[in-house]
C-alpha cells in the first residue's frame, strides 16, 4: 500500500487541491483503490468527496483528524492531506506514515521564507534522515511569465530536494473542487494544459525515485 503525504506548515498553499486531484488521478487514470485521509479539521478534502457524484470512480474518505487511519482491505493508495502548522511530535508521526511526501510552495516571498525553515525541520525527522521517505517539491498556483516565478524557480533549485512540477494558477481547479472531481476527469479540451503540467509529477510518482 502506497502512502503519499501532502505537507507544508503554511496554510493556503494548495495542499487539499493537490491531494484531491491526486486521489482523482489514481482512481480515474490508474484505476486504483484510493483512500483520501483528511488530517485538517477544516475538512476541505472531505467536502470535496461529499460533492463527488456516483458516476465517478469511488474514493474512500477518512476524517483522520478525529478517526484512526484504517484503510479498507485492498487499498492501493492512501493520499494524506496534512493540516497547516504541523510541527514536532505531530510532524514526526505524520511522516512515519508516508513513503512519499509532496511539498507545495507558492510564488511569494512569505511562502518561500516559510518553506526554507520548514524544509529543514522536515529533513531533520528520523524517517527522512534514514531515507525511509522521499520528498518532492511542487511549485503551485504559478503564472510562469511573472518575475516572482523566476525567483521561485531559483529558490526551489536551492532547497536540495527534487523540484518535480509546476502547476498553473487556473480556475479549472476551482471548477473541479465544486464538482468533486479532478482535472483528469474533466473535458480534455478544457484542462489539457493542466494535465500536461501534472505529467512530470505523476511520472515522478510512478518512478523508483519517489520511493525509499
Amino acid at each position: 500500500m502506497r502512502h503519499i503525504l501532502i505537507l507544508n506548515a503554511k496554510g493556503g498553499c494548495g495542499k487539499s487541491t493537490i491531494a484531491t486531484n491526486l486521489a482523482s488521478y489514481y482512481a480515474w487514470e490508474e484505476e486504483k483503490k484510493v483512500v483520501l485521509a483528511d488530517y485538517d479539521p477544516q475538512g476541505s478534502s472531505m467536502s470535496w468527496l461529499e460533492a463527488r457524484g456516483e458516476e465517478w470512480p469511488e474514493i474512500s474518505g477518512i476524517a483522520a483528524w478525529k478517526d484512526p487511519l484504517r484503510s479498507p482491505a485492498g487499498t492501493d493508495v492512501v493520499i494524506m492531506d496534512a493540516p497547516a502548522r504541523v510541527h514536532g511530535t505531530e510532524l514526526t508521526q505524520l511522516v512515519r506514515k508516508a513513503e512519499t511526501i509532496l511539498f507545495p510552495v507558492l510564488p511569494s516571498p512569505i511562502d518561500m521564507r516559510a518553506a526554507t525553515a520548514y524544509m529543514q525541520e522536515l529533513k531533520a525527522t528520523g524517517r527522512i534522515q534514514r531515507g525511509e521517505a522521499k520528498i518532492g517539491v511542487v511549485a503551485n498556483r504559478v503564472r510562469e511569465s511573472t518575475v516572482i516565478f523566476s525567483e521561485l524557480y531559483e529558490f526551489l533549485k536551492k532547497l536540495d530536494v527534487p523540484y518535480i512540477a509546476t502547476l498553473r494558477d487556473t480556475q479549472n481547479y476551482i471548477r473541479a473542487e465544486e464538482r468533486g472531481v479532478g482535472i483528469y476527469e474533466m473535458a480534455p479540451s478544457q484542462v489539457w494544459q493542466d494535465v500536461e503540467a501534472w505529467e512530470p509529477l505523476v511520472k515522478w510518482l510512478r518512478s523508483k525515485r519517489s520511493m525509499p
